[in-house]
């Protein structure tokens, strides 16, 4: 049992006792999950959520107790090969430095991950310095001691003797069979406003006469379809600062910044969202920095999942249902 684990095991459970004269909301144990072997789980008896401390981290499991996951779980066998080694997608949530490259942004996270407990309802995981790449991550997971929100904070240490650009890239992969929706800026007619609302960025494999699209009035949908194994992806400045992803009437929201005025990776997104086949990523993206030797950092996501979200087929009916959650989710 490596160090990062039996330190976590004492302060989980020192977590677990009384605190000021009644229990803690939060319980957070150590236990095994499926094909990925250990992780700490938190939950506070309405929603469960699992990190992986064998490797990544990857927030693994998200999802209402003994309800399905709303992330996605892949095969260790999936893999991409670099000069560095093999690095796994494994599924769930993960930390990456933005703009994209290889092989910088494909170092592999296979090694254990410190734990810390951080008060009765957080917890802090490190995993091993990026030797390749100069690069220290670290995310912390905190559980709120009611409802179903989640919050996840991220940050990336330059351990270089040099400065290096780059912005942190909140990467969630999903259990396909869904949908991921963003809004669009709210609607001007023509002639009350000149200039244009937001950038919109497209990859060269995008197409955006793909039936997996629906570009609306209100919202932007790119849904999963298992018989169409090619990808697609968009970028934007989502201002309105959430995106969701429906599946089966669970409703996944993640809220995330936009900071007017700052520079942001691929022509200004701070959103990003990629489909092929089942497989679907909802991404944030924070500012880029020019972040200096041993300086750090940090984007912030906020979860939230809703029961029996009843969507219907028009984008009248989904906006009736979507935005009085949104209202709830803050």
């Amino acid at each position: 049992m490596h160090l990062g684990w039996r330190l976590a095991c004492a302060a989980i459970s020192s977590a677990a006792v009384l605190n000021g004269g009644t229990f803690a909301a939060v319980k957070i144990e150590n236990t095994k999950y499926s094909q990925y072997g250990n992780v700490v789980k938190l939950t506070n008896g309405i929603v469960d959520v699992m990190v992986t401390t064998d490797f990544g981290p990857r927030i693994i499991y998200y999802g209402f107790c003994g309800g399905p996951n709303i992330l996605g779980e892949l095969p260790k066998t999936e893999a991409v090969k670099t000069e560095f080694g093999e690095w796994h997608p494994y599924g769930g949530h993960r930390l990456w430095a933005a703009p994209e490259a290889m092989p910088r942004s494909y170092w592999p996270d296979n090694d254990p991950v410190q734990v810390e407990v951080m008060g009765d309802s957080s917890v802090k995981l490190t995993p091993p310095l990026e030797k390749g790449t100069g690069i220290q991550k670290r995310i912390t997971v905190t559980m709120s001691r009611t409802g179903t929100g989640v919050t996840v904070l991220h940050e990336i240490t330059n351990k270089n003797v040099w400065p290096v650009e780059l912005a942190c890239w909140a990467l969630t992969i999903m259990n396909g069979g869904g949908t991921t929706i963003f809004p669009q800026e709210p609607f001007k007619p023509h002639g009350e406003v000149l200039l244009p609302a937001r950038p919109l960025a497209l990859w060269n494999y995008t197409d955006m006469t793909d039936p997996r699209w629906t570009f609306g009035k209100k919202f932007v949908l790119l849904r999963t379809d298992a018989a169409r194994d090619f990808p697609q992806k968009i970028g934007a400045a989502v201002k309105a600062g959430w995106a969701a992803y429906l599946r089966e009437g669970i409703l996944f929201i993640k809220r995330f910044p936009y900071h007017e005025g700052a520079s942001y990776p691929d022509f200004g997104c701070n959103f990003e969202t990629f489909t092929k086949g089942t497989f679907m990523e909802v991404e944030s993206l924070g500012p880029l920095v020019k972040l200096e030797p041993d300086k750090t950092v940090t984007h912030v996501e906020k979860w939230f999942l809703f029961k029996d979200c009843k969507a219907g087929d028009s984008e009248e009916s989904l906006s009736a249902a979507i935005e009085p959650l949104l209202e709830s989710a803050k």
